[in-house]
């Protein structure tokens, strides 16, 4: 008996192994999931409401910034080349920050993965959840798995040509819903919403809207499953991301071996039976069309579906929960182990085995230490280092920057009664959405004094200047030094600007040239 599932176990890697080698490429055929009922499910109709939810409402909600700034709460502004989210506003030279929250997701989709294998793809992928949210509609018309494959089968007739066009409908609404709310996000959502709908917005709009409604609906209804095996890199990719500890969605075959559709009769003639009925209700749920039985395969998206439908079939057989379960490889191989010799004592992290033989579904027993490991602290070292440093540079930024450029050409004037004049100029940037007043200094360059071009402000070693909100305001500014205070060709000295009101302040190091004769 043993060497039977041995050999069964070894038929399954080699038809795994065959399958891996198919072309690059095949076409697509039709896969009719099954509703399924359970924990998971329910878990990802909670996560589709929450993740569809935030992108569709997120343009429309407010956020007061005051009269000078947009009032929505997370804006895309490429006219004036800002990114607003609430309360934050990133300018261009800030997109450090958007890198940053890019690298934290890639270090969280590896500590994800290594933790509880493509949980990503499983629930939160757009393009999982759209796929979703497609057979949600295509379930509502055409009804559940047998009554499409029926209807697939069948002839066209005038109920299905009313049930087709009704579906592929809705789906086109949803794929046009989809592009246009991708658009709200780079302008203010009810003003171009009334723009789109008049035929008043910009072509890039309608433009943007017809491409997103043609990748949504023909990723989402008409390839679904073929987007995440071949042309998605993931799947691929998170095999370096797995290890023996990693919890994935298993089949634990040394408890479902040998099955059986008539196991009483088969126990009667005194042979051995597993708890696998054989009913293929894991298959018939699975929204990739895949069999979990046949061990891990490149097209699972860990959406754990396969687990509520096995388990609400334990629950009718009157059998223990977990024939399908999440388990790490070395929690199977120690019970494939046991299994193969006999053992009493089973180690699955959902299983425990009681003394009268019964498996007991208890994921309390399982040990947490399996699943936080060295690499595990070392991703969530790094997500959290990266995050400490962006907001702590978030939160002590400097909302006023000085910049300033010294004339190329001439670099230096020499005036009538033989004082040295340069010339710069220099830009004030207020990146805040509010007017400020803001005072230049400058800082050494001993009995040296400044002016405006084109401005009424006296000459001096410091003046005020107001700068509108979020504004560069470019000042032309010339500095004259007595030539008895003039000590070498290149003087070193620092514009200072302050804003006093908020303290904020920022400092340019520039030179002041004169001739070499100059002393």
């Amino acid at each position: 008996m043993l060497d039977n599932r041995q050999t069964e176990r070894l038929e399954a890697e080699a038809a795994n192994s065959a399958k891996l080698r198919q072309p690059l490429y095949a076409a697509r055929k039709k896969i009719f999931p099954k509703r399924a009922t359970g924990s998971f499910r329910r878990f990802k109709w909670l996560v589709m409401a929450i993740t569809l939810g935030t992108y569709y409402l997120t343009p429309w909600l407010r956020w007061d910034r005051g009269p000078f700034a947009p009032d929505q709460a997370v804006l895309i502004d490429l006219a004036n080349r800002r990114f607003y989210v609430f309360f934050i506003e990133i300018w261009p030279q800030e997109f450090y920050y958007v890198a940053g929250l890019l690298v934290m997701a890639g270090f969280g989709l590896f500590l994800i993965t290594s933790t509880v294998g493509r949980a990503w793809c499983g629930y939160t992928c757009p393009q999982t959840v759209w796929v979703d949210l497609f057979l949600v509609v295509e379930r509502a018309i055409e009804g559940d798995r047998n009554a499409r494959m029926k209807l697939d089968a069948g002839p066209w007739s005038a109920r299905k040509l009313v049930l087709r066009t009704a579906k592929h409908f809705i789906w086109l609404l949803i794929a046009v819903a989809t592009g246009g709310a991708w658009i709200f996000y780079f302008s203010d959502a009810p003003t171009l919403f009334h723009d789109v709908f008049t035929g008043s917005a910009a072509p890039v709009a309608y433009i943007t809207v017809a491409v997103l409604t043609a990748t949504t609906y023909t990723f989402g209804g008409l390839m679904r499953e073929q987007i995440c095996t071949y042309m998605c890199p993931w799947p691929r990719i998170q095999a370096a991301m797995l290890d023996e500890s990693s919890l994935t969605v298993t089949y634990n075959d040394w408890r479902g071996e040998p099955r059986s559709r008539h196991a009483k009769k088969v126990q009667a003639a005194g042979q051995s039976v597993g708890d696998c009925v054989d009913c293929n209700a894991c298959v018939a749920v699975c929204p990739m069309g895949i069999d979990i039985r046949d061990g891990q395969q490149l097209e699972c998206i860990t959406c754990a579906l396969c687990i509520d439908a096995c388990d609400g079939v334990m629950d009718k057989l009157g059998k223990e929960r977990g024939l399908i379960s999440y388990a790490t490889l070395d929690d199977y191989n120690a019970n494939m182990a046991l299994a193969m010799t006999g053992g009493a004592t089973l180690v699955n992290p959902s299983l425990v085995r009681t003394a009268d033989g019964r498996f007991i579904d208890n994921l309390a027993h399982f040990q947490l230490r399996k699943i936080f490991r060295p690499r595990i602290y070392v991703y969530t070292g790094l997500w959290s280092l990266v995050g400490i440093g962006l907001l702590y540079s978030l939160m002590t930024r400097n909302r006023l920057e000085v910049n300033v450029l010294h004339d190329r050409n001439p670099q230096f004037v020499t005036l009538s009664d033989g004082s040295i004049r340069n010339g710069y100029t220099v830009k004030l940037l207020n990146m805040i959405p509010e007017p400020r007043t803001i005072v230049v200094t400058m800082q050494a360059l001993q009995g040296a004094d400044m002016s405006v071009v084109g401005d009424d402000i006296a000459a001096g070693r410091s003046f005020a200047i107001p700068v509108e909100p979020d504004r560069l305001k470019m000042l032309k500014i010339f500095v004259r030094q007595p030539a008895d205070q003039i000590h070498g060709a290149a003087q070193i000295f620092t514009f200072r600007v302050e804003d006093k009101a908020s303290f904020e302040s920022d400092e340019y190091t520039a030179t002041f040239n004169a001739p070499e004769t100059a002393r």
